[in-house]
């Protein structure tokens, strides 16, 4: 069977995103920046205007590897090792999760690649870093993406508030408690991962984490009982903000995200994903790698 030139180019098209994201840990760079003596990893690929993509728990990376393989093309796109994660150093103590620690070794990142500011992306923990980033240390922030993880404000209001949120941040008071690492292990951490050869990947790089570290995030930054709101005086970010939420996610619920749009300066795009869940970088991985593209080339 023979095909027109331009319908074989369009189908090339189409197929090589998702052939190049399958492979992607093949294609990418690895490099190291030094961030006050611990070591942050990151993966590197394509050439343009700087990315820097934060991941959350449980995860690594590779979990922006569509993202990666889509716009790589005009961007260049650095995943980072969180501290504690995969490649990464791993210093103990809670302590040593505080989130200014955490907003450092994301300027830490930037600065070793010679940019003096990047577009930031973040999902869960790392969209509170990169939420803290863009209010605290504007000038490193060009623009602003958030995957599931709504303003800080906006948890400690519907934490305060709302029953449902305190009943799905359950797991949370979970992860505080003292010795709640002892009860995980590197496969229960991969449940979510449904890709059997992206699951190995993940089953390995937790295996080369710190399941105490992981869990040293919520002890050091998440709120505790009793909840209250944040009555500290609002910081905007300056920065134009995307955020998606896949509307399936059971920890952060989506009452979180209202009353986002006063406290950005800038324009405010949301993006809700009725059929993605937490990780919605995956679960649509597809239609958030086209509004990225969209949004960052508009």
């Amino acid at each position: 069977m023979k095909f027109p030139l331009r319908l074989l180019a369009a189908l090339c098209l189409l197929l090589a995103p998702a052939a190049r994201a399958s492979d992607i840990a093949s294609q990418v760079t690895d490099g190291y920046a030094d961030s006050n003596g611990v070591k942050i990893h990151y993966a590197s690929m394509g050439r343009g205007p700087l990315i820097v993509m934060i991941h959350g728990f449980p995860d690594y990376w590779y979990t922006w590897r569509a993202q990666m393989a889509g716009l790589a093309d005009q961007f260049q796109c650095v995943a980072i090792d969180q501290r504690g994660y995969n490649l990464s150093d791993k210093p103990e103590g809670v302590a040593s999760y505080a989130m200014p620690l955490l907003v450092g070794d994301v300027i830490a990142v930037i600065r070793s690649l010679g940019k003096e500011k990047a577009i930031i992306v973040g999902h869960d923990w790392g969209g509170a870093v990169a939420w803290t980033l863009a209010m605290n240390a504007p000038q490193y922030v060009d623009k602003l993406i958030i995957l599931n993880l709504p303003h800080p404000r906006g948890i400690a209001r519907e934490l305060a508030h709302n029953p449902a949120q305190q009943a799905a941040s359950a797991y949370a008071r979970r992860f505080q408690q003292e010795g709640a690492e002892k009860e995980m292990k590197p496969e229960q951490l991969a449940f979510w991962v449904t890709d059997p050869e992206a699951k190995q990947r993940y089953v390995e790089a937790f295996s080369r984490s710190s399941l105490t570290a992981m869990l040293n995030y919520y002890k050091a930054n998440y709120p505790r009982e009793p909840y209250q709101e944040d009555a500290s005086p609002v910081v905007k970010v300056k920065a134009p903000v995307l955020e998606f939420h896949g509307l399936k996610d059971t920890a952060l619920l989506p009452g979180a995200l209202d009353g986002t749009w006063n406290l950005v300066e800038n324009d405010y795009t949301l993006v809700t994903i009725p059929g993605a869940g937490h990780f919605v970088q995956q679960d649509a991985a597809a239609e958030v790698t086209r509004v990225m593209r969209a949004w960052l080339t508009r």
